[in-house]
């Protein structure tokens, strides 16, 4: 049992103003695996105190001082990254491969990539007579989901360090132990107190505190697209700025051009990751119409490679991470039914010897039309769409036919995949399965939310801009 019964502010663990508390339950079989305190205003009120005033001093820090801090949790964070995947593993469900490889390392990257970006950042230009200064923005609120939770906090906590900001950090309180590990792992590297601050809880008693503060001056939030319009309204009222990185429908164009077999595998296999729990999932495959039920067979084929199984195991995929997100993908699952979509693979209730725990049958659906459920709403869980389209044009068109834009996929010949991702309204498009660059900007159009996380263009999410007009001499 896991016990996450305390904050950390200014630089100490505290408790909390209340006793409130709720359970964390593991997904893989539905056990108690710890408790983790629920934080109020009170709390709220504490931490962005503390971040208010270590932001007089951390924000006049040189970029040495900062490097040399980060060079300090990088190193703080490689003796822990054991202990994260672990945590990770029993908090959300994801298999211990996946939190070993991707899950506990992506934050190492996400601190390194920052302190490389500092290195050769410059905060200063000169513009006619003037220096235009680009200075850090202040408090920063940041809230952080439970899908990939390590990733989602250290790209904001990376970002906000090298800028000479301030904090005060609400993780997802059903993935809070990896949330705790990093704060252990800030401690150790000496970051100065007040500077990074913890406070657990919900949206309702700690995430509306947040957003709403007077003192915060920016928020930068992870979540549903109903959440994060929540969080806008909250910042209005006191004009901060919100940055937000939300849902996602992504297309996976496969142009006639595309190697059909590995690249029908190579997408399933992207959508059934992490269960389907990622917002920029490929989860609309769209495919020459003529080839609908070649494309079928091959993806049933790949997803029933996905065995399901519990996260210690050798399993490739673990549960989803709680009872109400199974819910809502099979309520999903059955509107695809419902609405006429052609059930491949997979399908309603739990795989076959798997009564305890959150687990989804990789399931995989062909003839989809772009107005049915399934092609409109994020799943969040391990299901495909596959939508037929008559030419380029037609198939552009149905990627851009929704209200997200977080990513997109195109695969084909290079020059001919290149134009068409051009031509599409998302905010991170990948040719042919490239790998990830953590460097790159990520972001999305429209409803999934705006501003842009990852490498150096996260700076400029965390700093303002300060004209200093006639400091320099006229040429």
């Amino acid at each position: 049992m896991r016990s996450n019964r305390q904050f950390y502010i200014d630089g100490s663990w505290v408790q909390p103003s209340s006793h409130a508390v709720i359970d964390v339950i593991n997904p893989a079989d539905e056990s108690v695996a710890g408790q983790v305190a629920l934080g109020d205003a009170n709390d709220v009120d504490k931490a962005v105190a503390a971040a208010r005033k270590a932001f007089e001093t951390f924000s006049q820090t040189s970029v040495e001082e900062r490097l040399a801090l980060l060079d300090r949790i990088i190193a703080a964070y490689q003796r822990r990254i054991g202990d994260l995947a672990l945590a990770v593993s029993e908090e959300m469900g994801a298999p211990l491969w996946l939190a070993e490889q991707l899950q506990a390392p992506v934050g190492l990257v996400h601190f390194q990539i920052a302190r490389a970006a500092l290195a050769n950042y410059s905060f200063e230009q000169g513009i006619g007579t003037t220096e235009v200064v680009r200075e850090p923005i202040g408090v920063c609120a940041l809230i952080t989901p439970w899908n990939w939770p390590v990733n989602q906090v250290t790209c904001k906590v990376a970002a906000a360090l090298a800028t000479g900001c301030t904090m005060v950090l609400k993780p997802s309180e059903v993935s809070p132990f990896s949330a705790t590990i990093l704060t252990e792992i800030l401690q150790d590297a000496q970051v100065p107190a007040g500077v990074f601050n913890l406070v657990h809880g919900d949206g309702q008693g700690v995430g509306n505190a947040l957003t709403s503060h007077p003192d915060v001056d920016l928020v930068s939030f992870t979540g549903s697209t109903p959440a994060g319009i929540q969080v806008a309204r909250n910042a209005a009222l006191t004009v901060k700025r919100v940055h937000q990185e939300l849902g996602g429908k992504s297309p996976n164009i496969l142009l006639p051009s595309a190697e059909l077999a590995s690249a029908v595998k190579a997408g399933v296999a992207q959508v059934m990751l992490n269960s389907g729990q990622s917002c920029n999932a490929p989860s609309r495959m769209l495919v020459p119409a003529k080839r609908m039920a070649e494309v079928a067979q091959l993806a049933r084929a790949a997803a029933e490679e996905w065995v399901v199984g519990h996260p210690a195991s050798n399993a490739k995929m673990g549960p989803v991470a709680s009872e109400a997100q199974w819910n809502k993908i099979q309520r999903l699952i059955k509107a695809g039914i419902d609405e006429g979509a052609t059930l491949v693979t997979g399908g309603l209730g739990r795989p076959e010897g798997l009564d305890t725990g959150f687990y989804v049958r990789p399931t995989v659906f062909a003839d989809v039309t772009n107005d049915m459920t399934i092609a409109r709403e994020e799943i969040f869980g391990p299901v495909l769409s596959i939508i037929g389209y008559a030419d380029e044009a037609d198939a552009v068109a149905i990627a851009n036919d929704t209200v997200f834009g977080l990513a997109a996929y195109v695969q084909g010949e290079h020059s001919a995949a290149e134009a068409v991702a051009r031509k599409l309204r998302a905010g991170q498009v990948t040719l042919n399965y490239a790998d990830m660059d953590f460097a790159a900007p990520f972001g999305g159009y429209k409803q999934s939310g705006n501003g842009r996380e990852w490498g150096e263009v996260a700076f400029g999410e965390f700093l303002e801009t300060k004209a200093i007009v006639g400091s320099r001499k006229a040429a």
